[in-house]
């Protein structure tokens, strides 16, 4: 008799922990993680039905009753993700804490708005024609600088968490807060700022060598003072991006494209920024360095030989087109 009851209790016990397993022991785990959206105002029945069709919990009535005994804690909407081999009470606390899922998007100094719309969908977080079309849109940063034309120049490179859903208003409001942030830190004068920014645009695409930031800010600048055209190759190619005719190079008829943008065709700063400087390019274009230079042109090396006069230049051009013909 003894035996048969200890035998009961044994089965007892393992007939429990095998529902205890199956109600909040670990998901049925997956090759790959899968990501899921909770959406706002969803309640536990309906979290829970999310979470066992997904496959990362074995139990949808197993979440529920584990909700039910922790009623203090609130879960929150949003986009999260799970290997599938979470106990519920993991995912339940990740659910409670908003341990949110977000892709780290990178956007590195240079980018200009179709970069960074390319960089968006490719990480599957957005249309690229979706964020251009609210690139677009100046009204968010009106205050800052009245003669936008766009938010070019004004999504700082930066590397921003975002997570998948997120309208692109949001991810783009993310990246000119932090412009807001990084200007105030710097105190660029607001009745200045649209020609500061446009300048630094200029230097960001011209160099990436930190010491030549100034000096090339202070060439564009000797060149703005004396009326002669900037000649900057890199508003010829956002020229060419804005008119959907830029093919990869420079071509001949790109330098005489009539663009308010093209520095060839015309003398002055464009009309606005052609990309999204960074910090050092913003000081750059804030305090160009003191020099005598016109010119400058690459080395070949990845930084610039800078001319005080055109015949200099010449000779600096055509050793960079001989070291050039080496290779």
């Amino acid at each position: 008799m003894f035996r048969i009851l200890r035998a009961a209790v044994v089965l007892a016990f393992v007939i429990l922990g095998g529902a205890a397993f199956w109600f909040w022991g670990p998901g049925p785990g997956r090759a790959a993680p899968v990501v899921v959206e909770i959406p706002a105002g969803s309640s536990h029945a309906r979290i829970a039905r999310t979470l066992a069709d997904a496959g990362v919990v074995r139990s949808a009535l197993g979440f529920e009753a584990w909700a039910a005994w922790h009623r203090g804690s609130r879960l929150k909407a949003g986009t999260y993700q799970f290997r599938g081999r979470e106990r519920v009470g993991q995912v339940f606390d990740q659910l409670a804490r908003g341990q949110f899922y977000a892709v780290s998007v990178t956007i590195p100094e240079g980018y200009n708005r179709f970069d960074i719309a390319n960089e968006l969908q490719r990480l599957g977080l957005a249309s690229s024609a979706e964020v251009l079309a609210a690139s677009a849109d100046p009204g968010s940063i009106r205050d800052l600088d009245p003669a936008a034309v766009s938010l070019e120049g004004y999504l700082f490179p930066a590397t921003y968490p975002i997570a998948p859903g997120t309208p692109v208003a949001h991810v783009l409001a993310l990246m000119t807060a932090r412009f807001r942030q990084e200007a105030a830190r710097d105190r660029l004068v607001p009745a200045d700022l649209h020609r500061i920014v446009t300048l630094a645009s200029l230097v960001e695409k011209e160099t990436a060598v930190p010491q030549e930031r100034p000096l090339i800010a202070g060439v564009f600048a000797n060149r703005l003072a004396r009326g002669m055209p900037l000649q900057c190759d890199p508003t010829v190619i956002y020229a060419a991006l804005l008119a959907g005719r830029y093919t990869g190079a420079i071509r001949r008829d790109d330098l005489l494209y009539p663009s308010p943008y093209n520095t060839y065709a015309r003398a002055g700063l464009p009309p606005g920024p052609i990309a999204n400087p960074g910090r050092a390019a913003l000081v750059a274009a804030a305090q160009p360095a003191s020099t005598d230079y016109l010119y400058f042109v690459s080395n070949g090396a990845g930084a610039h030989n800078f001319a005080r006069t055109l015949a200099e230049q010449q000779r600096n051009v055509a050793r960079y087109r001989r070291s050039q013909a080496a290779h």
